[in-house]
C-alpha cells in the first residue's frame, strides 16, 4: 500500500499498479533495461499488473520474469479492456502506466494516472488523459518510490 496526501487536491492509497507493455515497459517486445530493478522496489508496496496484447508475444515471459500477474487481452479494442481490469481492482486504489490511446481510458479512470514515452512515442491522448506525464518508464516508476515528487507535481 502506498498512501500519498497531496495538499490542496486529494489523499490517495495506492495498492495496485497496472502496466501496458509494449512502449512502455518494453521495446518491440523486449523489456527495457533497469524496469525490474524499479519493479522489485516498488513490489512491496504495489500489486503489480501487466496487461498487453502481447503484439510481440513474450508477455506472459515478461510478467513470470518480473513476477507481476499478466493480463492478456482479447482481440478487438484494448482501451475497454485495460478500463476494465481498473475498474476490478477499484480505481480509487489504481496507478496506470502507459503510453498509447488503448491506454487513455485506464489512465483517465485510474487514482493516478501516468503517461509515458518512449521509442513508439506517446499519442496524444494518453497525455491528455493522465494526471502526469514523464519522459520514460524509469521516471514514471521512480516517482512511486519517490512520492514527494507525485506531492510537488500535483498540489494546487
Amino acid at each position: 500500500m502506498l498512501p500519498i496526501s497531496i495538499p490542496d487536491y486529494r489523499d490517495i492509497t495506492l495498492q495496485h499498479l497496472v502496466l501496458d507493455m509494449n512502449g512502455t515497459l518494453a521495446r518491440d517486445g523486449v523489456l527495457l533495461p533497469g524496469v525490474k530493478a524499479l519493479l522489485d522496489q516498488i513490489k512491496p508496496h504495489l500489486d503489480i499488473h501487466l496487461i498487453t496484447a502481447d503484439t510481440h508475444g513474450g508477455g506472459r515471459e515478461a510478467a513470470r520474469e518480473l513476477g507481476i500477474r499478466f493480463h492478456k487481452m482479447a482481440p478487438g479494442p484494448g482501451g475497454p479492456q485495460k478500463l476494465a481490469l481498473v475498474q476490478k481492482l477499484g480505481p480509487e486504489n489504481v496507478v496506470a502506466i502507459g503510453n498509447g490511446i488503448n491506454d487513455a481510458l485506464m489512465l483517465e479512470a485510474a487514482a493516478l494516472g501516468v503517461a509515458v514515452t518512449g521509442i513508439e512515442g506517446t499519442a496524444i491522448a494518453a497525455i491528455q488523459a493522465a494526471d502526469i506525464y514523464t519522459p520514460n518508464i524509469h521516471d514514471a516508476l521512480a516517482l512511486l518510490l519517490h512520492p514527494d515528487r507525485i506531492r510537488a507535481t500535483l498540489r494546487r
